[in-house]
């Protein structure tokens, strides 16, 4: 029986991290795309089609989808894109592939600053549109709607798709070259 040397050891335990870095990064890279879906989803389809509504319809609706999209499905998603793309880009600095971590900083600059515009705009806009009340209870849906202002809601949308979009194709273009160095 021969007992493995100590290069035999080293190279399996760099196949390993390499492993759990590829894993990392892969894990990284599917949950900004399924972000970068959910936000591109608002911009081209629920709020325009709420936006043809009526205010009770729309006070209602938008309240409902809310509610929902707080979820253990959306928030591991939404949350641990930031905890993964750290932490690739964390497990870049001493690896092979150091070139990567340029890219990797910038995808998780870019999805950094959508968190803090989802914090800073998009959560207080919908946390005012529930704290309106049940639709039915409201006596002015017409000011509930304005206030909520829909257009400051939909733009700064727009910039977290733009934001989560370019982290998702640049993560996937590191996926991409990284396999053919």
């Amino acid at each position: 029986m021969t007992t493995p040397s100590s290069q035999q050891v080293a190279a399996s335990s760099m196949d390993g991290n390499q492993v759990f870095i590829d894993v990392v990064l892969v894990a990284a890279t599917v949950t900004m795309g399924l972000v970068a879906g959910v936000f591109a989803l608002y911009s081209h389809t629920i709020m325009p089609g709420l936006r043809r509504t009526d205010d009770r319809t729309f006070v209602g609706a938008f309240q409902a989808i809310d509610r929902a999209i707080i979820n253990p499905w959306f928030m591991i998603c939404f949350l641990g894109t930031l905890v993964l793309t750290g932490l690739a880009a964390l497990l870049h600095l001493g690896s092979a592939h150091r070139s990567a971590l340029p890219w990797l900083v910038a995808a998780f600059v870019l999805y950094l600053i959508t968190v803090v515009i989802t914090v800073a705009i998009n959560v207080p806009l919908n946390d005012a549109i529930k704290a309106a009340g049940d639709p039915d209870r409201i006596t002015d849906l017409a000011a509930v709607r304005r206030n909520f202002s829909e257009a400051r809601w939909v733009a700064w949308n727009h910039v977290r798709v733009l934001l989560t979009t370019t982290s998702f194709v640049l993560l996937v273009t590191m996926l991409v070259t990284r396999r053919h160095k």
